[in-house]
């Protein structure tokens, strides 16, 4: 197995900033053309390398600290403002501020929303609101104003006169200014529809500084996305890190180097990251879900592996949280494997979620008992749905792995 190292920030950012475009009717391109239009802006006054690397990461997770709740959402989509709007960027900025390796993009998060005329819960306004801020909100706001049904050369002078006129009220009219000048040339609109430019604006990015995030620097914003993940639902508080405690203690049983247990916490960390895209209030539905809730619920790990893919590097944790709602039988889904083509990793991460989850309390149960939970996994291995000896191995040492699930044992848990 090749070592978990050498990951361009970029790559993982990029792939964790597509998560929060999820939703139930497939993916947007908010962070991405944010993070775009801010690019210009802060090329056309001379940013320095490292500040222009901060503001395009920030962009490109702006939205984190909303990601879990969908009425935030459409208040963000639909330019509503007010105190949830203020919300979403202090949580991210909450979420972000302690990790060592997105702890910068914190700051500009936190004041994204802040208007140039004051009146904001942070205090500030005019140029005392950090310049990448505004920036952010300048370039955030343009981008909602964005009509994907009409062509972009229709409606840039719509754009334009809507920003103007939040010019000192809501916006820096010296941005403002610039923003003017870079949209006389057509190419300025066209960047922002064409998925060529996307492309190449991620591959010609040459950042200073840091260059490539280590194992830790990984399994660190993991940590976040895991929150940001459990969040969505009142009952998955902690979901996903009992999982990868479940799953690195297998993991270790069945001989995994430190190394190989980095990438199973990683799978399981993340294996839940498609659930951006169901609902709040299917994931806390106290009855029995429809067949059209239960579809949108099942696109979750086509999503986590699809987004996960697109980190260089990360094909076999893609594979192993991708496949963690597999079953031997071939009565799994999403992609219906059997169970010779479901990985070790996958049969691990399949195990561990199924003890963690019937240990949690969920809208429709209550927790079980361990005794039950035992029961019904003995069960689930007789119908050929999960691997015997895994199953087996947990359950030999039931007590002590269910300790690894209690709500106790959160570990690292931001703003619970």
């Amino acid at each position: 197995m090749d070592k978990l190292v050498a990951i361009h920030p970029v790559g993982f950012i990029k792939a964790l900033s597509i998560a929060l475009e999820l939703s139930s009717n497939g993916l947007s391109q908010h962070h991405c053309r944010t993070a775009i239009i801010a690019s210009k802006i802060g090329h056309a006054i001379g940013l320095q390398e490292v500040d222009k690397q901060t503001l395009i990461y920030a962009s490109l997770l702006h939205d984190v600290g909303a990601a879990s709740y969908w009425e935030e959402k459409h208040q963000i989509i639909h330019l509503e403002v007010g105190l949830p709007v203020y919300h979403h960027a202090e949580e991210g900025y909450l979420l972000l501020k302690d990790s060592p390796p997105l702890g910068s993009l914190a700051t500009p998060i936190r004041h994204h929303h802040d208007r140039f005329q004051g009146g904001n819960p942070s205090g500030t306004k005019g140029a005392n609101i950090p310049l990448l801020s505004r920036i952010i909100h300048l370039a955030d706001r343009m981008e909602i104003l964005i009509q994907d049904n009409l062509h972009i050369l229709e409606q840039s002078g719509r754009i334009l006169q809507q920003i103007r006129g939040l010019a000192n009220t809501y916006f820096d009219p010296k941005l403002i200014n610039i923003v003017e000048r870079l949209a006389e040339k057509e190419s300025f609109w066209l960047d922002l529809t064409t998925v060529a430019f996307h492309q190449r604006f991620f591959t010609n990015l040459s950042f200073y500084g840091k260059l490539h995030f280590e194992a830790d620097d990984l399994l660190h914003i993991a940590e976040i996305f895991a929150t940001v993940i459990d969040r969505t639902s009142h009952f998955t508080a902690v979901h996903s890190r009992s999982t990868a405690r479940v799953a690195v203690y297998l993991s270790r049983r069945w001989g995994y180097s430190e190394e190989e247990q980095k990438y199973i916490k990683l799978a399981a960390l993340l294996h839940d990251l498609g659930k951006l895209a169901i609902p709040n209030n299917i994931l806390d539905k106290p009855g029995p879900l429809t067949e059209a809730e239960f579809s949108i619920v099942k696109q979750h790990p086509y999503f986590t592996y699809q987004i996960l893919q697109l980190i260089d590097g990360f094909g076999l944790v893609a594979t192993w949280a991708g496949q963690h709602h597999e079953r031997l039988d071939g009565q799994g889904y999403p992609f219906g494997d059997e169970a010779g083509k479901i990985r070790l990793g996958s049969k691990i991460l399949a195990v561990s979620d199924v003890f963690s989850a019937l240990l949690e309390d969920r809208s429709y149960r209550k927790a079980m008992e361990l005794s039950d939970v035992e029961s019904l996994m003995h069960s689930m291995v007789c119908d050929g749905k999960l691997d015997e000896l895994l199953v087996d191995a947990l359950l030999h040492d039931a007590a002590y792995v269910s300790g690894l699930v209690s709500p106790n044992n959160s570990g690292y848990v931001q703003n619970e």
